[in-house]
C-alpha cells in the first residue's frame, strides 16, 4: 500500500475548501494525512471543512511558498508527500493514477510530476496572460502536483527557501536531487490549472521572477538555463532595449543625434517585442492596450530585477561568520569519537582561528552525530570531547549538534539546512553572511539550502562525486586555510 501526505501550502484562495474534499474523497487510495500551511502574513485562522482523512493546519509565516513547503513535508509521517497549489483541481480518477504511478518505483526514482492541463478559450485566442498560465503544461517539475520521496527531501535539505515567489524553486529543487542521483519521472495522473485573473501590469510584475534568475546562475552555473530545458532567454534584448532607451535620455541635451539614434534603436526593439506579443493574443482594444504598455515597462523591470539578484548572490563579500564541520576539518576524525583524549587538532586550524576571532569575525560549529542516536556515544561523552576541541582550538561564537540519525527526520541533520540556520540566528546574522567550511558535499548542500556559501576540503574520504559537484557549484580548497582564504576574499 502506498501511503502519502498532501502538502497544499495556500495563500486562502476560495477554491481551496473544494480541493480538499477531492482530495479527501480517495477512497481506499486517500491521503494517510493533509497538511495544510497557512502561509499568509496576518489574519484569522483559516476555517477547515470536515473531511474524511486528518487534516492538519500549519501557520506559516509569509515566506513564500518554499519555505511553506518545507514546514509541511518536515511533518509528513509517510514515504511519500504529494505537493499540490491551492488552486488547482484534481481529476477524477487522480488519486488511483497517482497510485500507480507511485507504486513499485526504484529506489533511484525520487520524485514523479503529474501532468498539468491548462483549460483554455475556444472561441478567441489566448491573451498574453492566459498564455503564460498555459506554459505550465510545458514546466518540468511544477510544484503544482508533484509527489517526492521524504527521504529525499531530507538528503538534499528540501527546497531553497530563498525563492521567495512561485518561481524556480521548483526546478533547483529538482537539478539537486538529480544531481545527487535520483530520477524525476512524469506520472500519468491529471491535475487542472486554472486560469489566473487578467491584470494591467501582471507580466511586470512578473520580472521579480529575474531575481531568482541570478540566484538559479549562481547555485547551478551559466548553462543552467539548458539543464532545466529551456531556451536561452530574453535578458540579452531587454538589456540592449534598456540600454538604447537610458542612452536616448542621458545623450538628450549634449549629444542629441545620439539621443535621437538610440531612440530610434529603442522604439523599434519596443514596437517589435509589443507586436510579437499582440499577434498571438486576441487583438481586442483593452489586450492592445495592455501589450503596448507592458511592452515599455517589461525591459527595464527585468534588468533592474536581474541586476538586483546578481548583486545579491554573486558580489563577494566579507562573512560575518564562518561555521566549520568538525570531524575531518578542525579535528582529525575518529569515527564516532567519545574518549576527549583523543581530539586531535588539524594542523593550522588554531592558528587559522585566532586569526578569524582577532579580525572580528565570528566562528562556530556545525557537527553531525550520528553516534548519539546509534547509542555509540553518550550525551556526556559528547560534551566531554566538545570540551577537550574548545580546549585545543580556543571558544566558538556558536556550536550546533545534529545527534540525529538518517531516517529521523530532523530539519539538523546535514544537508538539511537546520544547523546552519539556528548557528546564524543564534550569532544574529544573516545566513547569507555566513560560510561552511567542511569536509562533505553535505556541507556544503547545508550551506546552499540554507543561503549561505560552501567551501569543501576534500580528504581521502571525501567521494569524487562531492569534489566534481563542488567545483562546479561552489568552492574546493586544497586545504583549511586556503578554504579560510577563499570565505575571506570571496573566491579562489
Amino acid at each position: 500500500m502506498i501511503e502519502y501526505t498532501v502538502v497544499i501550502p495556500t495563500v486562502g484562495r476560495p477554491g481551496l475548501p473544494a480541493l480538499l474534499h477531492a482530495v479527501a474523497d480517495g477512497g481506499d487510495h486517500a491521503a494517510r494525512e493533509i497538511v495544510v500551511v497557512d502561509d499568509r502574513r496576518r489574519g484569522d485562522d483559516l476555517a477547515m471543512p470536515e473531511l474524511k482523512v486528518p487534516t492538519r493546519l500549519l501557520r506559516g509565516d509569509g515566506r513564500g511558498p518554499a519555505a511553506a513547503r518545507n514546514l509541511g513535508w518536515r511533518h509528513a509521517t509517510t514515504p511519500w508527500v504529494v505537493f499540490l497549489d491551492d488552486d488547482v483541481d484534481i481529476g477524477p480518477d487522480w488519486h488511483q493514477r497517482l497510485f500507480e504511478d507511485l507504486a513499485g518505483q526504484p529506489a533511484e526514482v525520487g520524485a514523479v510530476t503529474g501532468r498539468i492541463r491548462v483549460p483554455l478559450p475556444e472561441r478567441r485566442r489566448p491573451t498574453d496572460a492566459e498564455r503564460g498560465t498555459a506554459a505550465l503544461e510545458s514546466a518540468r517539475w511544477i510544484t503544482a502536483d508533484i509527489a517526492y520521496r521524504v527521504s529525499v527531501l531530507e538528503a538534499v535539505g528540501g527546497f531553497d527557501e530563498r525563492f521567495r515567489r512561485a518561481f524556480r524553486e521548483d526546478a533547483d529543487l529538482a537539478l539537486r536531487v538529480s544531481r545527487a542521483g535520483y530520477r524525476v519521472e512524469e506520472g500519468r495522473r491529471l491535475t487542472f490549472h486554472p486560469l489566473k485573473p487578467e491584470r494591467v501590469f501582471a507580466s511586470v510584475t512578473a520580472q521579480a521572477g529575474n531575481h531568482a534568475n541570478a540566484l538559479m546562475r549562481a547555485k547551478h552555473g551559466r548553462r543552467w538555463r539548458q539543464r532545466i530545458g529551456e531556451g536561452s532567454g530574453m535578458l540579452g534584448r531587454y538589456v540592449l532595449t534598456t540600454g538604447l532607451g537610458l542612452t536616448a535620455l542621458v545623450a538628450a541635451r549634449r549629444a542629441p543625434r545620439l539621443a535621437v539614434a538610440a531612440g530610434i534603436g529603442w522604439a523599434g526593439l519596443t514596437a517589435r517585442f509589443a507586436a510579437a506579443r499582440i499577434r498571438s493574443g486576441p487583438r481586442d482594444p483593452a489586450e492592445v492596450a495592455r501589450m503596448v504598455v507592458s511592452s515599455v515597462l517589461i525591459p527595464p523591470a527585468a534588468v533592474g530585477a536581474r541586476l538586483a539578484g546578481e548583486l545579491r548572490y554573486r558580489r563577494p563579500r566579507r562573512p560575518a561568520a564562518i561555521l566549520f564541520d568538525r570531524d575531518d576539518t578542525l579535528i582529525v576524525d575518529v569515527p564516532y569519537l567519545s574518549d576527549p583524549t583523543a581530539v586531535t587538532p588539524v594542523a593550522g586550524a588554531r592558528d587559522l582561528l585566532d586569526r578569524l576571532r582577532a579580525a572580528g569575525i565570528k566562528v562556530g560549529v556545525v557537527s553531525n552525530q550520528s553516534g548519539v542516536a546509534k547509542g555509540l556515544i553518550s550525551r556526556d561523552q559528547l560534551a566531554a570531547v566538545e570540551a577537550a576541541v574548545r580546549d585545543a582550538l580556543g571558544p566558538f561564537d556558536t556550536w550546533q549538534v545534529c545527534p540525529h540519525d538518517d531516517g529521523d527526520g530532523c530539519d539538523c541533520r546535514k544537508p538539511a539546512p537546520g544547523m546552519v540556520r539556528r548557528a546564524a540566528a543564534d550569532l544574529g546574522v544573516d545566513p547569507a553572511d555566513c560560510v561552511v567550511i567542511g569536509d562533505t558535499g553535505a556541507d556544503v548542500a547545508a550551506a546552499g539550502a540554507a543561503g549561505a556559501r560552501g567551501i569543501l576540503v576534500p580528504t581521502g574520504r571525501t567521494r569524487p562525486e562531492e569534489v566534481e559537484w563542488a567545483a562546479e557549484f561552489a568552492h574546493v580548497a586544497s586545504d583549511l586555510r586556503h578554504a579560510v582564504s577563499i570565505a575571506l576574499d570571496g573566491g579562489a
